[in-house]
């Protein structure tokens, strides 16, 4: 059950910004989403990208921020295994902040640098188990496809994916 203090107030402070996996608060809120996804699936069906790969040069790591205190993130790793695209993972939300608005707020965001870098090809796998997150992703246009990349079939997972517009920096015809 939410307590009243941990509702996010229309006047807080909300920041997405780049998290560094080695802080201890990004740790915490990484064990709290490993936690999370353990209660849920079995290991198996875990495709959780490992703290350390977060730090690689090819992901783009970010988290949100609610008058100061860590309480969501969210990933795009660049990949060229099965075209060229970017998967969305670690998308997370502390328990009290659930149902808040702010997973939106980090896809949207991902979504944007992403947009912005040139990307134009987005899939993420999620569980069977968290109808919140499958409402969401279905909401922003994404659509269920197979399995990509390096995944198998899972009776667990979904797989799916969005295409994004990227404007042509170049769109002057002179």
């Amino acid at each position: 059950m939410k307590t009243p203090e941990s509702k996010v107030d229309t006047r807080a402070d909300i920041r997405i910004e780049a998290l560094d996996p080695a802080a201890v608060e990004v740790q915490a809120l990484i064990a709290a989403s490993d936690a999370f996804y353990d209660g849920l699936y079995p290991e198996e069906s875990n495709h959780l990208e490992a703290l350390d790969d977060l730090d690689k040069s090819n992901v783009l790591f970010f988290g949100c921020r609610v008058d100061g205190k860590l309480v969501a993130s969210g990933a795009a790793k660049l990949m060229d295994d099965d075209g060229d695209y970017a998967e969305i993972k670690r998308v997370f939300v502390l328990d009290a902040y659930r149902g808040q608005g702010l997973s939106a707020k980090i896809m949207n965001f991902l979504e944007s640098e992403l947009q912005r870098r040139g990307v134009r090809l987005l899939r993420l796998e999620t569980g069977v188990l968290q109808p919140e997150a499958l409402g969401l992703y279905r909401k922003l246009g994404y659509r269920e496809r197979g399995p990509f990349g390096a995944y198998g079939a899972d009776p667990l997972s979904v797989f799916m994916e969005k295409m994004i517009f990227v404007e042509n920096a170049s769109s002057d015809p002179a």
